[in-house]
């Protein structure tokens, strides 16, 4: 089965070599996501709780594009600036998904793309 590239403009277009995702074996690959705004390419840095729910919404759009939601993700990876900012993430990221949660990792990296202070990746299965 060829890889198939999935492109929505309904989440910030890549800004460097690489797709919003990849669907391959059964698998959706989504790149990370940041705060961007889609249609103002702005960032929406007003707070973590808001950073971290258009991130989330940026995500949805991604799997959406791959006709698929969150309730097909498997792994997800969030990238925090400082892991001071997790409970708040976490709690806004938590109320994404149901009591099926995928398995997760979440790291403090050194720094993020634009400044941001959080970016969330998803792996998920084309069918449940």
């Amino acid at each position: 089965m060829p890889k198939q590239v999935v492109k929505t403009n309904q989440a910030p277009a890549p800004i460097g070599p690489y797709n919003q995702a990849i669907i391959a074996n059964g698998f959706v690959f989504a790149s990370g996501q940041v705060a961007l705004v889609p249609e103002t390419g702005e960032l929406e840095l007003s707070n973590i709780q808001a950073e971290t729910h258009q991130v989330m919404k940026n995500v949805q759009a991604v799997l959406a594009e791959a006709k698929i939601n969150l309730n097909h993700v498997v792994k997800t990876t969030i990238f925090l600036s400082d892991m001071s900012l997790f409970a708040q993430v976490n709690e806004v990221y938590g109320s994404y998904f149901t009591d099926q949660f995928p398995a997760r990792e979440t790291v403090a990296v050194k720094g993020l793309p634009r400044g941001v202070n959080v970016e969330i990746s998803v792996t998920a299965v084309v069918e449940l």
